[in-house]
Parts: structure tokens; C-alpha cells; sequence
């Protein structure tokens, strides 16, 4: 099944989308748009596009499990999303995914304003991808 990752941002919002074997999560991309309801179509397009099955949406919990305003926003967010694009979406727990996001790109050498293009699709990979190991583990 094909599925798209999205670290939901307030001015960047990055994507991901996984092979139908559900392997790896590949980036698909950043939508720089701050008006939840052009993001959703444009996500929703997206989706289309790519062919998804499944939309997997990262919540950024806080490091006591609780869910904060940020964690409220993207789970909003999410019901929007799966309203737009009639397609299952989960909310997955991204705790610290920015944090090792930004450690990637350090390793790699990744400065300046390319970093900041980047870091949001990082992201969204790495959410998917442990959206991706999560479910091969647990099925």
C-alpha cells in the first residue's frame, strides 16, 4: 500500500511517500502555504497523484505523552485531511523527529538555506518511516 507521510507545519508542511511494499519512505516534497485549506487540497492532490492508500499524519506529543497545542493543531489538522482526501489517516507520535532530523543534515553537512528547504521533507520521512517499521512489526 502506498502511503504519504506529512510533518504538518505552520508555514512548511513536508511529505513523504513509501513504496507499495512499504519499505521506504522516499521524500515527495514541501508545500509552503500557511491557509489550512488550500494545504489540505494541495496535500489531498498530492495524495491523488502519488496514488495513496493511506495518509499517516506525525503529532508531536510531549515527552510525557500528553498532547499539547501543537499536538491539538495536527490533530485537527488530520480530520481535514481525511475528510478532503476520503482516505484512512493516522496520526503517528513524532517526539524529538526535528531533533534527529536536523542530526541528519548536521552528519551530512547540510547548511543554510538549503537546510531550511529540506528539514520539514526530512522529517516527513523519518515519520513515515516509523510509521512503515511500527507496521511491519506489529501486523
Amino acid at each position: 500500500m502506498v502511503i504519504l507521510g506529512v510533518d504538518y507545519g505552520d508555514a512548511r508542511t513536508g511529505l513523504a511517500v513509501c513504496d507499495k511494499s512499504e519499505l521506504l519512505a522516499s521524500p515527495a516534497g514541501v508545500i509552503c502555504e500557511r491557509n489550512t485549506e488550500r494545504l489540505v487540497s494541495k496535500i489531498a492532490s498530492v495524495a491523488a497523484q502519488k496514488g495513496c492508500e493511506a495518509i499517516a499524519v506525525g503529532c508531536p506529543k510531549n515527552m510525557d505523552g500528553s498532547c499539547g497545542f501543537r499536538a491539538q493543531a495536527c490533530m485537527e489538522f488530520a480530520q481535514l485531511l481525511g475528510k478532503a482526501c476520503a482516505l484512512p489517516v493516522s496520526l503517528w507520535d513524532e517526539r524529538l523527529t526535528t531533533v534527529s532530523a536536523h542530526n541528519v543534515l548536521n552528519e551530512s553537512d547540510v547548511r543554510g538555506k538549503k537546510r531550511k528547504a529540506i528539514i520539514d521533507e526530512v522529517a516527513a520521512v523519518m515519520i513515515l518511516q516509523d510509521f512503515l517499521d511500527y507496521r511491519k512489526n506489529n501486523r
